[in-house]
């Protein structure tokens, strides 16, 4: 059973204390953009912050900069980070000095805390999700959302069981520009969709070499680990941030920055579900190093009737129609492109500028959930964890397929796009890519996956290889961090 927050208790009582009030219909909260914050102690939300590198600093600033809500807890393996980028952050701002833990699972036995913000390591964010709902905890959690496509299911099933506020770390939903870009697409703006392209062309240099390294002092590693294999080494030198390129922990660039343009993307082509098939090509180009994951890498997501591709380039690029990190909607009547998370434009065919849309800015998406914490309308969420599991899940598909294909040359790239107009095109601007960069693809190949069929509503692998592709919808998990089949 859910556990009651203070907050939840005090509505309760207020709404049982007359039928009049009771008769007024669902008790509301003001949002955030009608002044609603509040200083008062009681109407202060209580909340934990899981990871303080990176992203984990932007939950911290958010909820400090916030009148309602008050950081109770640090959460983080790493002492030295915890200390240094919390619980000194916090004491130095606010000057009080907020409970330390290394352990999430004490955070989440507190029942004073209202809410849990999550910024670890992907590997951690769905079982850290679930454990913090089962506790009774409204979440935020950064994207993706999932490790693998199963256990974004089962987030999404302790959402809906528990009956939680979950809201995806996708900020691009709530931003005016990217909101307001999207409804033109979806109303028709540019005509006829039935082509969207992701785009992440963001520089990633070498790794440095695959090596025996050793874990940080102050660093409880098998907490960092949880659900994660143990290996008997590190196998990377900078240890809090290239986990993202090694499968056991992350999901390479498709997962890391990819999966903000994967989610426009989706949204403007309106469709909730996993797709017919899915094809990926690429490799690791251009160096040798300890990293496992693509950073040349082409997903092609089929939906009968639309389609959407993904790029991810890591080497020294030119934008497309000016843009290197976002999406670009293909009309019948013209095309919109995302410059950034809050500026896009629309064009005609001819590429004259039609339209701008303008606006957005982090904090906003932390607002949208506050307000849906208070309103308990998980409806009112932006990025509601049911389209952060979908969009996550889509970058997990290409990297499956890429997992399951084999070493290959352009020409039997080219030969298993079978005349796809669309996938041949974005193969040949790779190609050139490639040239220009100068890689030797005998020394880093490229890499054909495989072409893989699947029933997407029931987010399945189907077909000849369903056997093996099925297995990596799911991962072992490491006990006693395990993503229970019943959440």
């Amino acid at each position: 059973m859910s556990r009651k927050t203070r907050r939840e208790f005090l509505e309760e009582a207020f709404l049982a204390a007359g039928a009049a009030m009771a008769a007024a219909g669902p008790m509301t909260f003001p949002t955030r953009s009608q002044g609603a914050e509040s200083s008062s102690p009681n109407e202060r939300l209580r909340v934990a912050i899981l990871g303080l590198n990176g992203r984990g600093r932007s939950h911290l600033a958010e909820y400090m900069r916030r009148k309602d809500c008050e950081i109770a807890a640090i959460v983080d393996p790493d002492e030295n980070v915890g200390f240094k980028n919390g619980i000194a952050a916090v004491e130095k701002k606010l000057g009080k000095r907020p409970a330390f833990y290394t352990d999430m699972r004490r955070a989440f036995d507190d029942k004073s805390i209202d809410i849990v913000s999550i910024a670890t390591p992907n590997h951690w964010h769905s079982l850290a999700a679930i454990w913090a709902i089962q506790a009774g905890k409204d979440v935020y959690v950064e994207k993706p959302v999932s490790h693998n496509v199963w256990e974004g299911r089962k987030l999404v099933e302790a959402a809906r069981k528990y009956n939680r506020i979950v809201q995806a770390g996708t900020q691009c939903r709530t931003m005016a520009g990217t909101r307001a870009a999207v409804e033109f697409v979806l109303n028709g703006g540019i005509g006829e969709v039935k082509l969207a392209r992701g785009l992440c062309y963001k520089p990633r240099g070498s790794i440095g070499p695959r090596g025996r390294y050793d874990v940080p002092a102050g660093v409880d590693y098998d907490i960092w680990l949880g659900p994660a294999p143990k290996l008997d080494y590190v196998p990377r030198r900078r240890f809090h941030y290239d986990w993202h390129w090694q499968w056991a922990y992350g999901n390479g660039d498709l997962g890391n920055q990819g999966i903000h343009q994967m989610d426009i993307a989706r949204w403007g082509l309106n469709v909730d579900h996993l797709g017919n098939a899915v094809y990926s090509f690429g490799g690791r180009l251009g160096y040798i190093d300890a990293g496992e994951t693509a950073n040349t890498q082409v997903c092609i997501h089929d939906y009968g009737d639309k389609k959407l591709i993904f790029e991810v380039r890591g080497l020294k690029t030119e934008p497309l129609r000016g843009t290197k990190i976002g999406v670009i909607f293909y009309g019948s009547d013209g095309y919109v492109v995302q410059f950034n998370y809050g500026f896009s434009a629309a064009f005609d065919l001819d590429g004259n500028k039609i339209k701008e849309f303008r606006g957005g800015s982090n904090g906003e998406h932390f607002a949208n959930f506050i307000d849906a914490v208070r309103s308990r309308r998980y409806q009112d969420l932006n990025g509601e964890i049911l389209q952060g599991h979908l969009s996550s899940a889509l970058c997990h598909l290409g990297n499956i397929s890429y997992l399951l294909g084999n070493t290959a040359t352009p020409q039997q790239i080219e030969a298993a796009l079978d005349g796809d107009k669309d996938g041949t095109e974005t193969f040949e601007r790779m190609m050139d890519h490639i040239t220009a960069n100068k890689v030797d693809l005998k020394v880093t190949p490229l890499r054909s996956g495989a072409k893989l069929t699947l029933d997407g509503r029931r987010e399945v692998f189907t077909g000849p290889l369903a056997d093996k592709a099925n297995k990596l919808l799911t991962r072992k998990y490491r006990k006693p961090y395990v993503v229970p089949e019943t959440v």
